[in-house]
This record gives structure tokens, C-alpha cells and sequence, in this order.
């Protein structure tokens, strides 16, 4: 069984740009959406991606926090085209600029399309309570807040929360 730990930050400022030694183009969309994981109908997001020159099938556990299950399976890019058109909700369109910091690989998310002003940083570990030093441009954690999933995001996109969703002016 394949576990994913991580956590989850929104990103504040551009000091993490100078510092990203990658950047990947992706597109994703899910199978499912998150009102059937909200409701108990189904237990696992399913992912197509498409990451720079390949693409993979993900299914992840609809656990909220820092562990969940994860599986992911290489797929033909050809499929992933097939498997987007039959997704739900809207696509996620995004640059994952990779981050190396004190000793881990941060992924700094940039999204476009109508999540575009989103960007949220994440980082896998070894142990739920490992210990990280977080970078200076690493803000608010929201681990544990389905909306900045991605699954939530292709349902409810960024470019359409209320104020108050997006913490202006509180939350």
C-alpha cells in the first residue's frame, strides 16, 4: 500500500521563484468529484494527469491530514488526453516549480486557468510528525482543508470563493 505524508502551505510572495530549479506543466482532472467523496459515495479521488512528458492514473484516499493512501499507475499520454475529456468538474491547469530547501523538495504550485492567483506549496515526509524548517515564503498551513485540494479546486475553482474563502478579510 502506498502512503502519501504531506503538508501543505499557502505561499506568500515571489522569494521561492529564484530558488526553483524546475518547473513542470501539468494538467489534471478527476473521474469523480469532491461532492461524491462528501457524501460517503466513493472513498478515493481518481486523477488523470498529464506531467510535462507523461502521464499517470492516481487514486488517493478522501482523507483529510497530513497521511493518505496513494496509489499511482504510468499511463499512455494518449489515454490521459481520452481520460480528461471524461472528467467532471473543471481541469486543473498548473506549473510545479520544484524548491529544494534545508534538505527537502518543496513542489511550489502555480495555478492557472480559474484557480489562477492560487499557489500553494507542498512537501512530502518520511513521518507524520517530522520535524521541517519551513522557507520564508511558506505562509498559512492548509493541510487539513479540502478546498486547497486539488479535487475540491477542479469542483469549486479559486476564481470563485467568496472573500471570506480566500481569508480577505478574515476567515
Amino acid at each position: 500500500m502506498g502512503i502519501e505524508i504531506e503538508r501543505k502551505f499557502l505561499v506568500t510572495g515571489d522569494g521561492w521563484r529564484a530558488a526553483a530549479h524546475a518547473v513542470i506543466p501539468m494538467a489534471q482532472g478527476y473521474i469523480n468529484d469532491m461532492g461524491a467523496l462528501d457524501r460517503g459515495d466513493q472513498n478515493a479521488s481518481v486523477r488523470v494527469r498529464i506531467e510535462g512528458d507523461g502521464a499517470a492514473l492516481n487514486l488517493k484516499s478522501r482523507t483529510l491530514g497530513r497521511s493518505r493512501q496513494e496509489f499511482e499507475y504510468p499511463i499512455p499520454v494518449a489515454d490521459a488526453r481520452e481520460l480528461l475529456a471524461l472528467c467532471v468538474g473543471g481541469l486543473i491547469d498548473k506549473r510545479r516549480h520544484l524548491v529544494q530547501h534545508e534538505g527537502l523538495l518543496w513542489e511550489v504550485d502555480e495555478f492557472l486557468g480559474d484557480n489562477a492567483g492560487l499557489v500553494v506549496a507542498e512537501v512530502e515526509l518520511e513521518d507524520p510528525d517530522q520535524a521541517i524548517s519551513l522557507p520564508a515564503w511558506a505562509g498559512r498551513e492548509v493541510t487539513d482543508q479540502a478546498r486547497y485540494y486539488n479535487v475540491a479546486l477542479a469542483s469549486h475553482p479559486y476564481g470563485r470563493w467568496s472573500p471570506g474563502e480566500k481569508g480577505v478579510g478574515g476567515e
